[in-house]
């Protein structure tokens, strides 16, 4: 995603007592459930795991999503490497 500028939003990950999560320059929310998101962002995939996780707030146009619940771990996988292997990034990421 591009801002008005023509240049590449930035990436911002912002945790409070693993309870709270915003984060800035998303531009896809592939999936959610309570233990598990997976957001497509400017600097690759990120899948955040934890326990009880709901999106409080999302604006796609602002590249801005809100987490709550019990968060346990942040995972990047470059979307650059998605067809590495034969494979496609989802399939990877759930093995």
């Amino acid at each position: 995603m591009e801002d008005l500028n023509g240049s590449a939003r930035m990436h911002k990950v912002t945790m409070t007592n693993r309870k709270n999560c915003i984060i800035n320059g998303v531009s896809d929310v592939l999936s959610f459930d309570i233990h598990e998101i997976l957001l497509e962002t400017e600097q690759g995939m990120l899948m955040v795991k934890g326990d009880d996780l709901h999106v409080s707030r999302l604006t796609l146009e602002k590249g801005e999503v809100d987490i709550d619940g019990r968060i346990d771990s942040f995972t990047y996988s470059d979307a650059a490497n998605a067809g590495h292997k034969g494979e496609s990034l989802i399939a990877r990421l759930f093995r």
